[in-house]
């Protein structure tokens, strides 16, 4: 079965713009599969799920409601599936509440992972006067090395959701998280410290995994929208509110007191999850009851049915796991459009953890402000993050229904990225403007200001690009977006490192300048991709 509106319905990669698109664009059922529409075996997350399912949809309806059914068992034929379309132990006939509970906990979990990635970016001074560290660079890398786990994480995690279950790979993951945010408040010296933070950020990366997932699996592709917009509020906006609530807690508690405040709501968190989540997994539970009756049927020939059409050499956990890590990269080497998009991405990411590690000693240095009132410089960026995804989900899907409309109703993956050009002019004005009032030493409202512009850029240019890597890759988004997030990652652990350095040699006027210029190159990225993204898919074919 293949979905047909010329791109494909997306599972648990889908982002709620995207998925709201879907109501406005008439859906129809094709059984004849067309081969390069063949969904990916082993990558997608809900892949295997939204193949077995079978969609109707109301033309008349403004709304599209789908009626999806699963596939059931026919043990005669040896196939192990869900006992009826009402099967309790399917996840998508979870009881409401339980599905709204378990979405609470994972998405209460998905915002404090990464706030505690920037929480600590206030306390910095405290830590450099108790561990008598003299170096900058290592004081920001204790804020940044956090993302560096964020970007070896998912290369494992997700495809050990794939073989043993969401649940408890997340169970065990935010343990992880829990165990070493603790090392990270305990710790002796600055090593340490830095050590803690990197393996904390391995296991706070479960959520941002896992998450999308969990959403896919209970709800119906016309219920996911509101699902994943309240699961992606914590992605946005943590790492925004981490530095505001953190300068106060390190001025009045000690630094040590962040993590602390961190790992008490991430325990009360994990102890939730470890008491209501349930696996919802769909391939994993098939697989178990399958295993079941195997032993109660003496039926050793028994397979689970979303398996039924794959080699026995495609489900070996170690070639789940080993697809899972290299696919990713591969993408990112070989595909250009993911190239392109993932150095956008992670320049701009980059870019915010540069501010994150900077804005408290050029706001201690520079304005003589403590170190409690320092979470405030961080208001800027949040309040222009605000504005830019509201702005996005109001203008987004109507750009695009506009331009398919002038392209005879046919939509085009590229649609997206028109309002992305005027979103990239404010990053470097950002640069320019921040950089040389905070070198004056204009009113410190000023700089603040400045960076209402970059929180309105980063979200204008962020949610566009990765919904337009998911709709060329339907096939593979979970592994196109794996390979952003990875560099992504990188970029926001080790861009931070060279901000002092570079504020102290050529000062903050031209070293946000430089940083601006750089900006400037990466403007017509997606001019370029709305021109020639098409060209680009079919001069460079997907070969795995």
């Amino acid at each position: 079965m293949s979905i047909r509106n010329d791109k494909e319905l997306p599972s648990s990669a889908t982002s709620h713009t995207e998925l709201d698109f879907e109501k406005s664009i008439e859906v129809t059922v094709d059984h004849h599969t067309r081969e390069d529409q063949e969904p990916a075996k082993d990558d997608e997350i809900g892949t295997d799920l939204e193949k077995h399912l079978t969609r109707k949809s109301s033309k008349g309806s403004k709304k599209e409601d789908f009626v999806e059914k699963y596939p059931l068992s026919d043990l005669d034929a040896g196939l192990v599936g869900w006992d009826t379309q009402d099967d309790p132990l399917n996840p998508r006939n979870f009881p409401r509440k339980s599905k709204l509970f378990i979405l609470f906990l994972v998405s209460a979990i998905t915002f404090l992972s990464p706030l505690a990635s920037s929480i600590f970016a206030p306390g910095i001074p405290f830590v450099n006067a108790d561990f008598h560290n003299t170096s900058q660079l290592l004081g920001s890398f204790a804020v940044s090395v956090y993302i560096l786990g964020f970007a070896v994480g998912p290369l494992f995690l997700s495809p050990l959701s794939e073989i043993y279950g969401r649940c408890i790979i997340m169970n065990m993951s935010n343990a992880f998280f829990c165990a070493f945010t603790l090392g990270c408040a305990l710790a002796p010296n600055l090593g340490g410290l830095i050590a803690m933070r990197f393996f904390a950020g391995v296991g706070g990366s479960a959520c941002l995994t896992i998450g999308t997932g969990v959403i896919a699996d209970l709800f119906v592709a016309s219920q996911r929208g509101k699902a994943v917009a309240l699961y992606s509020m914590g992605v946005l906006f943590g790492p925004i509110i981490g530095p505001i609530c953190g300068g106060f807690i390190a001025q009045r508690a000690g630094w040590r007191w962040d993590m602390w405040v961190v790992l008490i709501v991430a325990v009360l968190l994990t102890a939730g999850l470890f008491v209501f989540n349930r696996e919802t997994n769909h391939g994993v539970l098939l697989n178990r009851k399958t295993i079941r009756l195997r032993t109660e049927l003496q039926r050793p020939e028994l397979i689970n049915i979303m398996n039924n059409d794959k080699p026995a050499a495609a489900l070996q956990p170690e070639v789940i796991l080993l697809n899972g890590i290299t696919r990713p990269m591969k993408m990112l080497l070989t595909q250009p459009i993911v190239l392109l998009c993932s150095l956008y991405m992670s320049f701009l990411f980059g870019l915010l953890y540069l501010l994150f590690t900077t804005l408290t000693p050029v706001f201690i240095q520079t304005y003589g402000w403590e170190a409690d009132i320092t979470g405030l410089a961080y208001l800027g960026i949040g309040i222009g993050s605000l504005i830019g995804i509201s702005f996005v989900a109001k203008t987004s899907d109507a750009t695009i229904i506009k331009l398919a409309k002038l392209n005879g109703g046919k939509y085009e993956p590229e649609m997206r990225l028109p309002l992305c050009v005027f979103f990239g002019f404010l990053i470097p004005a950002t640069f320019f403007w921040y950089g040389w009032t905070a070198q004056y030493k204009v009113h410190w409202i000023v700089p603040i200001i400045s960076l209402i512009p970059f929180g309105v850029g980063i979200m204008g240019i962020f949610a566009p690009l990765q919904t337009y890597l998911i709709d060329c890759f339907p096939q593979y988004a979970a592994s196109a977006i794996a390979g952003m997030t990875c560099l992504r990652c990188l970029f926001g652990a080790l861009l931070p490192l060279a901000g002092p350095s570079v504020y102290d040699t050529l000062g903050l006027g031209w070293g946000n300048s430089i940083l601006g210029f750089i900006a400037i190159a990466f403007i017509p990225v997606p001019a370029l991709l709305f021109k020639y993204g098409i060209i680009i898919r079919e001069r460079y074919p997907i070969r795995f």
